[in-house]
């Protein structure tokens, strides 16, 4: 039962979405296509604005559609901090 439990902790971890509204630099930089630079523009960009669904990343400069679709299934826009 305890290798279950840590097995299925692991795979959750594994899957975990990068929340665009929270992220810092790294996790951010960690998404395909996104960089450091990119990323500080995410962190910019969501200082004045809060994301409310992952497609609002393209309003972010440097954010193609082709990179907010290859990273869409990694990315949350949860509860806005503001």
């Amino acid at each position: 039962m305890k290798v279950f439990v840590l097995v299925s902790l692991l795979a959750s971890l594994a899957l975990a979405s990068v929340d665009i509204n929270s992220a810092n630099t790294k996790e951010l930089s960690s998404l395909k296509g996104i960089g450091v630079k990119k990323a500080a523009a995410i962190i910019a960009y969501r200082e004045k604005h809060c994301f409310k669904s992952v497609d609002e990343l393209v309003n972010v400069k440097g954010i193609s559609v082709k990179i907010m679709e290859k990273n869409r299934n990694d990315l949350a826009a949860n509860g806005c901090k503001h």
